[in-house]
């Protein structure tokens, strides 16, 4: 192969092409390179990337014009985070209200587009994905590389356990699945009675890798249990998720690899930027790595948009660099993460986002001048002995100060208004006082309070009614 392993726009791939059966490396030289070598060939790709966009959208060319930016002027990964404004999912939604449905960005003939997903449209307008023939190869790809990254090899079996729907997860996993040559089950989620069905499959089919939410997995292991299965015989070696925190989360993580006696891997950015496994943990190295020759990484100020020292926190900025459909060019996540650049175990020289991504900056709030996110409150949950697995968080502001409750539902042995019920309240006062830098007020409920999920959690409820009620009882 020739230098970056034929590393190309617009990108050409070997289908067939696999590596040798004990390498740790798809791409042995494309991700143990000297990063600022690897910076050198990604500033190339971007001057491609930009021409391009320039050449086929309006949006862009608009866009850039509107900042004064040509690719011409492009010349230093600098001048890209100086030049280049950022876009955001505004940016994006108004483009197809304006040039239905796949907006003035899309960059190939409508002929081309294979494959539509989008958003669900719940709170508005729903964004349209538009994926090119040539794009859902570069998907596959990609994500079969990162998942060999994994520890996954061809002939093991995937088990696909997410919604197969708008949701780009789920194919995104059955497509990289099905590269890698591996035996693909596609199984889905979220129709009455299929998480049990999930138990009785798993434990038939013995898969040697699961992909889903953190959040379904955790249901699944209590729905195994009361079905009579131990999820730890299932045979899962691997288990990989996206869609929202946890993955990285200590407590989640620990208690999803003591159910089923997994490696759990997090991964996952945005719909938007599949290949979304554009930030993964590998068989080697927790957190996420930004594989950089996929999809361009920066973590930028939220305000300014210029990248934060490695060892800060930010929100990524992500932009395609072999995605030719609706190529991302410098697009705001939204999330929040810390990034850092040391050795990394596996000995891919890619930044390395330890703690994975927390959530998104808009989720959090602001309780006494206390920024929180739901992921802290969450990993704080999962690290108490007596937790029943899920909880609710209250935020609202009463009178002139703002209010903080946390409802906790107690595992299935201990007594809600006993001594183990107290010692669980206490024990979740101090813990997220500790985290927090904040005291809240803690209800204990009984085990099964809380509807489970067969997707993303919804843990944050502000409403001033429910922020009484409770208030009331807790003082009483």
């Amino acid at each position: 192969m020739s230098a970056m392993e034929q590393w190309t726009f617009p990108p050409r791939f070997d289908n067939d092409y696999l590596p040798p059966a004990g390498s740790r490396y798809w791409f042995p030289h494309r991700e143990t390179m000297d990063p600022a070598e690897r910076e050198k060939a990604i500033l190339e790709r971007l001057k491609e990337v930009t021409r391009y966009a320039w050449d086929q959208s309006a949006f862009y060319r608009r866009k850039w014009e509107d900042a004064g930016f040509h690719p011409d002027h492009l010349r230093s990964l600098e001048d890209f985070e100086a030049k280049v404004p950022v876009v955001t999912k505004k940016d994006l939604r108004e483009a197809q209200s304006r040039v239905p449905p796949f907006g003035d960005y899309l960059c190939v003939p409508d002929s081309e587009v294979h494959h539509i997903h989008g958003t669900s449209g719940t709170t508005g307008r729903p964004t349209a994905f538009a994926i090119g023939r040539g794009d859902w190869d570069f998907i596959a790809n990609a994500h079969a590389r990162i998942m060999w990254g994994m520890g996954i090899r061809p002939g093991d079996t995937v088990f696909v356990a997410a919604i197969f729907s708008l949701y780009m997860g789920s194919w995104g996993a059955m497509t990289g699945a099905e590269r890698l040559r591996c035996k693909t089950f596609p199984f889905g989620a979220g129709a009455p009675g299929m998480t049990a069905r999930a138990a009785m499959w798993l434990d038939m089919a013995k898969p040697r890798a699961f992909y889903g939410t953190p959040s379904f997995a955790l249901h699944l292991a209590e729905v195994a249990k009361s079905e009579g299965y131990d999820p730890r015989n299932f045979g899962l070696k691997i288990m990989f998720f996206s869609g929202e925190p946890g993955a990285s989360v200590p407590g989640v993580r620990d208690r999803i690899a003591d159910a089923y006696g997994a490696r759990v891997i997090d991964c996952g950015s945005m719909a938007e930027m599949s290949p979304f496994m554009n930030v993964s943990g590998t068989a080697e190295t927790d957190g996420m790595l930004c594989w950089q020759d996929v999809i361009y990484t920066e973590v930028c100020d939220p305000k300014t948009f210029h990248r934060v020292p490695y060892g800060q926190r930010g929100t990524p900025v992500y932009t395609h660099l072999e995605r030719t459909s609706q190529p991302m060019i410098r697009l705001v996540s939204g999330d929040l993460t810390q990034w850092e650049n040391g050795p990394n175990p596996c000995g891919r020289t890619y930044p390395r986002l330890p703690n994975g991504i927390f959530g998104r900056i808009d989720d959090m709030f602001t309780i006494r001048g206390e920024n929180v996110y739901p992921s802290e409150v969450d990993a704080v949950m999962n690290q108490l002995a007596g937790y029943g697995g899920e909880h609710r968080i209250v935020i609202t502001r009463e009178g002139a100060m703002d209010e903080l409750v946390v409802r906790v539902e107690a595992a299935a042995a201990v007594a809600v208004d006993a001594a183990g019920g107290t010692r669980l309240r206490d024990d979740a006062v101090k813990s997220l006082s500790k985290v927090l830098g904040l005291r809240a007020k803690v209800e204990i409920v009984p085990a099964g309070t809380f509807p489970r999920t067969d997707f993303k959690a919804r843990r944050v409820i502000d409403d001033r009614e429910v922020f009484r009620e409770l208030n009331a009882k807790l003082a009483g």
